[in-house]
């Protein structure tokens, strides 16, 4: 036999539908305007810190969104709400170019001409090692192989490969020939 209460406590709201639409929209745009003044690293760039933070954070802003109600019902109300105020944000920031840069900002050059510009690392906060290790999951040796380093608006780190210059090209060239060279005259016989 089940609780007469229990329907009515998982389906009744104790907060008016109006409210339970208007805290998700206020803590939706709140967070917005606050992961876009932290910086771009607190969105992909996570080092343990940054992840307890959104994580805490989540929590912290739950009874904000879902206010004293705990029912089904409020609790579905509050995420529909999420989801379509990030809807309508995602298809209006598409038709607005540059309110969308404003919102998102703008590319971030962290190497240029392969010269790591730590200024610009200093004001995202992100470290030499951390941009070291961004460069090794993407497959380069070190920073040095590095033309240009991109900090994306979406916080995730793109990077350009050096490409040889003509002289360093020719000058690998040379030296496979000499080895070549070197190897045959060992295969005839001929001591240097």
């Amino acid at each position: 036999m089940t609780n007469p209460t229990l329907w009515h406590d998982m389906f009744h709201l104790g907060l008016p539908v109006a409210e339970k639409v208007l805290r998700p929209a206020l803590v939706y745009a709140f967070l917005v305007v606050g992961l876009r003044l932290a910086g771009k690293r607190e969105l992909a760039q996570l080092n343990p810190f940054d992840l307890i933070v959104l994580l805490t954070l989540s929590n912290t802003v739950q009874n904000a969104i879902i206010g004293d109600d705990n029912t089904v019902t409020g609790g579905l109300i509050g995420a529909s709400s999420l989801l379509a105020m990030n809807y309508l944000v995602v298809r209006f920031l598409f038709r607005h170019e540059s309110l969308d840069r404003l919102v998102e900002g703008d590319v971030d050059l962290l190497v240029e001409n392969g010269v790591v510009r730590t200024d610009r690392l200093e004001a995202e906060l992100i470290t030499r090692t951390e941009l070291e290790s961004a460069a090794r999951k993407q497959g380069f040796e070190s920073l040095d192989d590095v033309q240009r380093a991109i900090l994306e608006p979406g916080g995730s780190v793109t990077f350009v490969a050096k490409k040889p210059t003509a002289e360093s090209t020719r000058h690998q060239e040379l030296l496979a020939r000499l080895d070549a060279l070197d190897r045959r005259l060992a295969a005839v016989g001929v001591a240097r």
